[in-house]
């Protein structure tokens, strides 16, 4: 084995993107070519416009903004400013911002991202999290991964790279850092890490926070009230009507990843088509969602070629949460309205035996510290003080 896979330094990164690279994604975008409108009725109005996928009028319109006024630099110049780094973790080269606190009561924390997301859901709250304005507030030293294929980090040459690799993973980063016992929070794919870190690493993890309580499978809607069954059949549904994009990712990750490396538009679509499905809006996801910031996300998988390599978490994971897997260390969890699993309480408590805070908000979606950051801090600031508290 080589040095490079036995060593635990952790090195100093920097993005420095070339001009070149930026001309010819801007050269792609002006040689693109379209599919005819999709054949919704002309007069379809908020989430009907999307029926078949985003609409042709919506991708014309952004593929324009990406070409001729968005700018990449910026966002590449805030995560350095924040503090990149890397290091190799079991053989692979592992990327990931860290925001040490200058408070001497400061907690570490590790956020995980899912996709189609990165580390570009975090990049607005990592300060108010690590340094807040409020005094009396939770201060946590922060820490956030690229997942193995995503962004800087390095791109899986074998399988095996699941969430339980994953968390495992992230307790030597953490261990790395100096952060011998943690808090985790996480969504989407950050879900099933942090429930795998809480019920797998007791001995380093202090307590979780999650916007995924997934439950385990095959539990009855006996005694659910109406809002429960609701939120059982919406997930349900998900599944059978929306659940295709997973599919084709977890089965032919190689076959989709050469149209998302080779096509910015096609990532774009790909991409865009989940922001709007899955956030908490009516005709378009920059109702709530920054579309720099978006297009920052969406840019940062086409600068590192990621499409194939994030697509093949599924894969690896696509439904193989272990569910015998329980939780005892405490946990904070959080539903929002417009995500695409909603677990019942009562179901969420086969799984996570310490619930120390419930919540399910009036608004928000998959992506909260992207929709609503100030909302997303004040729910995993208290979530995480319920943990703390529960953990003394």
């Amino acid at each position: 084995m080589s040095d490079q896979m036995t060593t635990d330094r952790i090195e100093r990164f920097e993005a420095h993107t070339t001009d070149e690279d930026l001309a010819a994604l801007r050269a792609r975008l002006t040689s693109t070519r379209l599919p005819e409108r999709a054949t919704t009725p002309h007069d379809a109005r908020g989430r009907d416009r999307w029926e078949q996928g985003p609409p042709l009028a919506d991708i014309v319109e952004l593929i324009e903004y990406w070409r001729t006024g968005y700018d990449w630099l910026p966002f590449e110049r805030r995560l350095n400013e924040i503090g990149q780094f890397r290091t190799v973790i079991d053989g692979l080269g592992i990327h990931f911002l860290h925001r040490r606190s200058p408070r001497p009561d400061a907690t570490p924390l590790v956020l995980t991202h899912g996709w189609p997301g990165s580390v570009a859901e975090f990049v607005d709250v990592i300060d108010e999290l690590s340094e807040p304005q409020d005094a009396g507030a939770p201060a946590f030293h922060v820490v956030v991964p690229s997942l193995p294929g995503y962004g800087y980090s390095d791109k899986p040459a074998e399988e095996g790279w699941g969430t339980e690799r994953i968390a495992a993973a992230w307790v030597q980063l953490m261990r790395r850092l100096g952060y011998d016992r943690f808090l985790a929070h996480g969504g989407d794919w950050g879900g099933p890490v942090t429930i795998v870190l809480g019920g797998r690493f007791l001995e380093h993890v202090i307590g979780i926070h999650t916007t995924m309580p997934s439950a385990p499978p095959g539990l009855r809607l006996d005694g659910l009230d109406d809002t429960e069954r609701q939120w059982v059949e919406h997930t349900r549904a998900f599944g059978r009507n929306r659940l295709a994009y997973a599919k084709v990712m977890a089965t032919a990750p190689q076959t989709i990843g050469y149209s998302l490396v080779d096509s910015p538009v096609g990532l774009l679509a790909w991409i865009l088509e989940k922001f709007f499905e899955w956030s908490d809006t009516l005709d378009s996801p920059f109702e709530t969602i920054s579309r720099d910031r978006f297009l920052d996300n969406v840019t940062l998988y086409w600068l590192t070629a990621s499409g194939a390599s994030a697509a093949r978490i599924y894969f690896e994971s696509h439904q193989s949460l272990d569910p015998d897997l329980r939780v005892a260390v405490p946990a904070a969890l959080t539903t929002y309205p417009h995500d695409i699993e909603k677990h019942p309480r009562s179901w969420a408590e086969e799984r996570f035996r310490h619930i120390v805070r419930w919540r399910a908000p009036e608004a928000g979606g998959h992506f909260p510290a992207l929709e609503m950051p100030g909302e997303f801090v004040r729910d995993l600031r208290e979530g995480l003080v319920a943990v703390l508290a529960a953990s003394r």
